[in-house]
């Protein structure tokens, strides 16, 4: 399927009340998979590789978190899908919160789930701004034509020591929108939140501490959080058994033992 040019790669199954998975940085829908099933016979289940990730293209220039909110607002549009429950895994969840933040949307959001959600940006402390200032000044040395000539590799092997592991993995397209999505901090967007809330965290979390997802459930009205015993960023992975425990409470599923 193609949306606003763009073949995208996405899963679509079962009937009812529409249940939208978004997945984090560097991931896919298929992170998902094992969810999306068991869930398939009581919702209609849908998920998509986002622009840049997955089976799915990339985007046409360096998108913000906005962009890429409207590029699922476009997807849910060709699929016909005018209400749905969000469900947001770290950067799946700074979509999550610019759509869910918005006075004005073309479709009815019921409930949102954030896992291990990014969208706050901490403030650095003095010896990170010191860090910061100290590479900005080395990029810009080792990036003069001279010294590109005399040293053609140095500029990248600056990059590869000292840049985060997902700029590192990314095409030069993709570096683009991850430098535009990590410098906007959506905290002052988290108490414009009016719907139903669940945050489910990791606490051995290191990408997004679980700090993070306690702001989040201090500043968002109506919300919850629930933490994952002896889990990471990838909580729901990591504590499986007890996440679809969890999702299946909130959405109100009742299996038959």
């Amino acid at each position: 399927m193609d949306v606003k040019g763009i073949g995208v790669h996405y899963f679509n199954q079962g009937q009812g009340d529409t249940v939208l998975f978004l997945h984090g940085w560097g991931s896919e829908f298929g992170s998902f998979k094992q969810f999306l099933d068991n869930i398939a016979p009581y919702y209609r289940v849908c998920a998509l590789d986002l622009p840049g990730f997955g089976e799915t293209g990339e985007p046409p220039e360096g998108w913000s978190v906005d962009d890429y909110a409207d590029f699922v607002l476009a997807f849910m549009e060709q699929l016909d899908i005018e209400k749905a429950i969000l469900i947001g895994h770290s950067f799946g969840g700074r979509i999550i919160i610019k759509l869910a933040s918005r006075k004005v949307l073309p479709i009815k959001i019921e409930k949102i789930i954030l896992i291990d959600s990014a969208g706050i940006r901490r403030k650095r402390t003095a010896k990170q701004k010191i860090k910061q200032c100290f590479y900005k000044a080395v990029k810009q040395l080792i990036s003069l034509e001279y010294l590109r000539r005399k040293f053609p590799e140095a500029l990248d092997q600056w990059r590869r020591k000292n840049s985060s592991p997902d700029y590192l993995n990314a095409s030069p397209r993709m570096r683009e929108c991850f430098v535009k999505v990590i410098n906007e901090d959506l905290t002052p967007l988290l108490p414009q939140i009016s719907y139903p809330t669940l945050i489910i965290w990791g606490d051995a979390d290191l990408e997004t501490p679980l700090e993070d997802g306690k702001t989040m459930e201090r500043l968002i009205p109506d919300a919850g959080l629930v933490t994952l015993k002896n889990a990471g960023h990838y909580s729901f992975l990591d504590q499986s058994f007890t996440f679809s425990r969890v999702l299946d409470s909130f959405l109100n599923i009742t299996r038959a033992s």
